[in-house]
């Protein structure tokens, strides 16, 4: 099968698997991805470890709802797949030897022979940037993997990455996955960052928790909202005025634009250069705010109220 792009541009948004087989079942999961790929999406975001975080879950459940999805359809033809792997306590670390056994066993979750875009989930300091740069480039020379990225590597560590696969000649990583949002932008738009390295080195932009664990879909409102939530322990740190004031403001763009405020906060990322940003739809309804975010244009006077009103979560920490 010849190489797929890594988005497709008519639709520039990554459906977030980590509800799969989480806040999602079986049927909710084939009822979110046919209704995804009816809408012209194809990049499918998740990871070896989804969902070990929730109760009777161990992790690979996300990946394992994809396979069955993929085997039952038939369509692995029309999904850009993209997993990981190091951030999973059952598969830690990116040494050469966790990581063939790793894609090995992703594989046969998926139901696939091969992997879009494989992420080196979180850091191994225990590889130097020539030892990650040549146990990826085997995965693909071996056809287990199209493509090579990023993902809570430091700028500089992707940068030492990306320096000894030039010069070695080995397969470069294509893309990085950042944490950005409206709340969270210091990561990627402060000095020596995550951007600056996407632009020196030309990489795709996948930012995760870009609707901020559900604040930038404008349901917490006021203090009392944060109370009893499921990700009260994640949404808690915005339970203060500036957390309030960003929502505030993303209503209120909102409103005039005649958008959902996750629309537009999706809409947002996009006006910042992102090239898809992830997002997750537990149900088929939750979906169509998602999908509508590319065909927002926000004015230049709405992208100025939102950059101001999140001025606080720019700030280096």
């Amino acid at each position: 099968m010849a190489d797929k792009q890594l988005i497709n541009p008519d639709l520039p948004l990554a459906l977030g698997g980590n509800t799969f087989g989480w806040t999602s079942n079986q049927d909710d999961t084939f009822a979110v991805l046919d209704a995804f790929i009816e809408a012209g999406g194809a990049h499918v975001d998740t990871a070896d470890s989804y969902s070990h975080w929730a109760p009777g879950n161990s992790g690979g459940e996300s990946e394992t709802l994809l396979g069955n999805y993929l085997a039952a359809r038939g369509n692995r033809d029309k999904i850009f797949l993209a997993t990981k792997v190091g951030g999973w306590e059952k598969a830690p670390g990116l040494s050469k030897e966790n990581v063939n056994a790793a894609v090995d066993n992703s594989l046969e979750r998926l139901q696939t022979d091969h992997i879009d875009l494989y992420y080196a989930h979180y850091d191994d300091e225990t590889q130097s940037a020539q030892q990650l740069a040549r146990t990826f480039d085997r995965l693909v020379q071996d056809g287990k993997v199209r493509h090579i990225a990023m993902s809570n590597l430091s700028p500089q560590r992707q940068i030492a990455w990306i320096t000894a696969a030039q010069e070695e000649g080995l397969t470069v990583p294509s893309a990085i996955q950042p944490h950005y949002s409206l709340a969270h932008r210091s990561d990627v738009e402060g000095a020596n960052g995550y951007g600056a390295v996407a632009e020196q080195h030309q990489l795709a932009v996948f930012p995760y928790f870009s609707l901020a664990a559900g604040l930038l879909t404008g349901k917490y409102r006021k203090l009392d909202d944060f109370e009893g939530v499921d990700r009260a322990g994640q949404l808690s740190q915005y339970a203060n005025d500036d957390g309030l004031n960003l929502v505030e403001t993303l209503v209120k763009v909102a409103n005039e634009v005649g958008a959902e405020p996750a629309t537009v906060s999706l809409a947002w990322l996009l006006a910042k250069g992102v090239t898809a940003p992830i997002a997750s739809a537990r149900v088929v309804d939750q979906l169509e705010a998602l999908i509508a975010a590319p065909k927002v244009q926000l004015s230049d006077e709405h992208v100025g109220q939102l950059d101001k009103a999140s001025e606080p979560f720019l700030k280096q920490d």
